[in-house]
């Protein structure tokens, strides 16, 4: 039976902001995904805190792992690709969104669930001594600063919280609470404008203002603002009020950038939609969440509607993509709200009707609760089965399992195979090809100059097109940097998966942006390339370098050089458990930003090394067995000294490796190597550091300037006398 090959993609769907309503459409789209689509969501970071549970999270009820969504893991359950940044501007009519620090992507069909802020930037003092509680995430992190410090007794407990409606009271007492078990006790202050909190719904005011009678919250109504300082806020009737953590939670204030386009707004800068929740005049551009105004239907910013929203946008999502019909959205006229009093107890309002007491706050916990395992635990998506029969040995390099090949680095061809291939090649014998196989890239006499040469090409492990392209292009500088070389020329070869030419188009301006990026600064120009289609995103970069002296090879290394390693390893682990869908986010985002960071100064830094490589798909051991067998010398390994990316110790635990793990602990045994640490001897490294063996008086200068220049150097081993072998000290 003939299997079919994947369909082509043909258009382009931007989810703007990883907002409740955007959350859920990705899930739901991981469960049934439109055939031809590309997705993308843009997003600052790699998760969303979910604004249910914030109070719970401030008062020290959640934490803040059982707050967010992680939307590394939820693209990747979507087959969408998450590109790490701020949307700054949008243009409707070109279609195209600029993302800070990415350039412009572009769409077929987009939508915008970006939130609010709370931010008071025209109040005097605000920006220097205060923080809004909104944007979620930003507010989470100052708070849990701040009571950080007040525990260890470096500022005093002193809050005010700007605002009294539902969320500033909600807040206040929440911080009231875990300020008086953690330090043991609180100076909470909150600062209503109006004549008394809570909004409209007088028995919940009622019930607020008892409950801030027994946290000791301090009200002030009737109060206005003057000014923001460093240790109190100052009323414009003279009273000052001591706070140390102020918080903004006057109001709901939109994005400016929405407004700086041509999108319809409000006159307080909320994108108009209609019944579809398409933007007002835009055909292909939708928006929800509390960044919108719904105009047939005005609704007070709760995330109630955001969360009822989600199937109507993913079906108008599909029927924009597609050509069907739209439906409209019709939210309910009220709704409950479940408001946190500080401890687990809460209120509940609706229609008019108030009651309280700890029983609710159970209720709204399990509400929470259910929403958030949505996120937390993925349905198991099954993979296409096996045909039946298969050739002998198909289920054994499968390793019984469906565990998907690894990317970048990763998915090289094992060591030894590699090796005995290279071995057969016979010599030219041409006298200016002064290397054979084996170092980093090629050494060629040009004149009285010598020139060195490599070429490298990664499988995509992220669907990133853009940060994708930059990582390769820096992991292939990896071998001029590892020579003592500065980069030249770059040839680019590109093969993409079948797509559109709109969407060819948008591919090719991403990478080629971000390479230029990459090589620009180093000084190399990018002279042409090839492109082509085919199963798959893959991407490699040749290039040419010049040595303005003799080059540094994996020869050299003499007993007693120390071993430095510019880069933490496991970066394997990390894109393994990735793929699968059991990486945090976060140290995905960590991971991915290190490996996008040039190390052309962290070279430049080891220029008196006497050997040196880069780290990369035959893992740490494999590369220093190649600089130990060319120096004829051996080494030894710190192995409590390696640094590891975070969370890739706790993944190589739970049993996570790369698809090459075992090729390459094959091909580099390492003497005395036990525990989960020795894993990353042989963790294939994606634009992984540079490991340098550089005498011992130039080992304290270099390690300063490159962690002056942010590089997380260590030294993790020494070179002995002796055979080419590798042992391990430690552990």
């Amino acid at each position: 039976m003939q299997m079919q090959a994947p369909l082509p993609l043909t258009r382009d769907l931007v989810l703007i902001g990883g907002g409740h309503t955007h959350a859920l459409v990705a899930r739901m789209w991981g469960m049934k995904p439109l055939a031809g689509t590309r997705v993308t969501i843009i997003n600052p970071g790699p998760t969303a805190p979910y604004s249910g549970m914030l109070p719970g999270h401030i008062a020290g009820h959640y934490s803040r792992q059982e707050l967010d969504i992680d939307l590394v893991q939820l693209a990747r359950f979507a087959g969408a690709r998450l590109i790490l940044g701020a949307a700054t501007a949008i243009d409707p009519v070109n279609k195209v969104v600029h993302v800070e620090g990415r350039g412009d992507i572009g769409y077929d069909v987009a939508s915008i669930d970006v939130g609010i802020h709370a931010e008071m930037p025209d109040l005097p003092g605000f920006a220097e001594h205060a923080t809004g509680a909104k944007p979620l995430d930003q507010y989470a992190t100052r708070w849990r600063a701040f009571l950080s410090r007040a525990v260890s007794g470096e500022v005093a407990p002193e809050v005010a919280v700007i605002g009294g409606g539902v969320a500033g009271m909600e807040l206040a007492l929440a911080m009231a609470h875990a300020l008086k078990r953690d330090v043991g006790h609180a100076c909470v202050s909150v600062i209503e404008a109006g004549t008394e909190i809570a909004g409209r719904n007088r028995p919940a005011a009622t019930l607020l203002a008892r409950a801030a009678q027994e946290a000791g919250v301090t009200l002030h109504v009737n109060a206005e603002v003057a000014k923001i300082g460093a240790q109190s806020v100052m009323l414009t009737n003279g009273t000052e009020i001591a706070s140390r953590f102020t918080v903004g939670a006057a109001g709901a204030f939109a994005h400016g950038w929405l407004a700086h386009g041509t999108l319809p707004m409000t006159q307080d800068g909320f994108v108009k939609v209609d019944a579809n929740l398409g933007v007002e005049g835009y055909d292909g551009l939708f928006a929800v969440g509390d960044c919108a105004h719904m105009s047939h239907a005005p609704r007070p910013k709760a995330g109630v509607f955001a969360v009822r929203a989600a199937p109507v946008l993913r079906d108008n999502l599909i029927a924009a993509l597609s050509g069907g019909d739209m439906v409209p959205f019709r939210p309910q006229k009220d709704y409950l709200k479940l408001i946190s009093l500080g401890g687990k107890q809460a209120l509940a309002e609706k229609w008019g009707r108030t009651i309280s007491g700890p029983g609710l706050w159970g209720w709204k916990n399990r509400i929470d609760q259910k929403f958030m395992e949505q996120f937390r635990s993925l349905p198991k998506m099954k993979p296409e089965p096996l045909p039946v029969p298969v050739a002998q040995g198909v289920l054994e390099e499968l390793h019984g399992t469906d565990k998907p090949l690894c990317a970048g680095c990763g998915s090289k061809v094992a060591p030894g195979a590699l090796g005995n291939a290279l071995a057969g090649l016979p010599s030219v014998g041409r006298e200016d090809v002064l290397s054979g196989p084996g170092d980093d890239a090629a050494i060629l006499a040009m004149g009285g100059t010598k020139q060195v040469l490599t070429t490298d090409h990664l499988r995509a492990f992220t669907e990133d097109t853009g940060l994708f392209a930059r990582v390769a292009a820096l992991h292939a500088l990896g071998d001029i940097w590892a020579m003592g070389a500065q980069p030249q020329a770059a040839l680019v070869s590109i093969t993409l998966p079948r797509m559109s030419e709109a969407l060819q188009r948008r591919s090719m301006a991403e990478i080629m942006r971000a390479a230029q990026e990459v090589f620009g600064p180093e000084g190399a120009e990018i002279v042409g390339g090839h492109s082509t289609m085919g199963a798959e995103m893959t991407l490699g970069f040749t290039l040419t370098g010049l040595c303005k002296g003799a080059p540094i090879t994996n020869a050299g290394a003499k007993p007693g050089d120390a071993l430095i390693l510019t880069r933490p390893l496991g970066s394997g682990v990390l894109l393994a458990a990735e793929m699968l869908g059991e990486a945090d986010g976060r140290d995905i985002a960590a991971l991915l930003k290190t490996m996008a960071t040039p190390q052309g100064n962290t070279a430049a830094c080891l220029a008196g090394a006497h050997a040196m490589t880069d780290v990369t798909g035959f893992g740490l051991a494999g590369h220093l067995q190649a600089i130990c067998r060319a120096s004829g010398v051996g080494a030894e390994i710190f192995l409590d000294d390696l640094p590891i990316y975070e969370g890739a110790l706790d993944l190589a635990e739970e049993g996570h490796r790369s698809s090459i793990h075992d090729a390459n602990m094959a091909a580099a045994p390492v003497v005395n190597a036990h525990g989960a640490r020795a894993i990353f001897l042989h963790d294939p490294q994606t634009a992984g550091g540079l490991l340098a063996a550089v005498p011992q008086e130039a080992v304290a200068t270099a390690l300063q300037e490159m962690r002056a220049a942010g590089h997380a150097a260590a030294v993790i081993g020494t070179i002995v006398e002796g055979a080419p072998e590798i042992t391990c000290r430690g552990s």
